[in-house]
């Protein structure tokens, strides 16, 4: 996994609270999804891009956001989409729904 000191964004990273139970835009549409990414920013609950939609990639080019981790049960990883780099365990405060 990547070194924390070599990714400038995780400076960031805030406590954040997800923004919904699933993906924000799935639940909206009426759509499914297969996995969910918590944005580290702002909180935005996006589906991960094996998800038809890949709204949480969505996020990131239309925010800039650079840094989310993964919103599974058991999963501690994140990624910063700028640097291409996986974090696990992912370093900063979240707080679950």
């Amino acid at each position: 996994m990547a070194d924390s000191d070599s990714c400038k964004h995780l400076s960031q990273i805030a406590p954040v609270t997800p923004s919904a139970d699933g993906c924000e835009e799935c639940l909206k549409m009426g759509s499914a999804w297969v996995h969910l990414r918590l944005c580290l920013v702002c909180g935005h609950v996006g589906c991960c891009d094996d998800s038809p939609n890949r709204h949480a990639s969505q996020h990131f080019r239309s925010t800039r956001h650079p840094v989310m981790r993964s919103l599974e049960p058991g999963e501690s990883w994140g990624w910063c989409y700028i640097d291409e780099q996986m974090f696990d365990p992912m370093p900063g405060p979240t707080t679950r729904r």
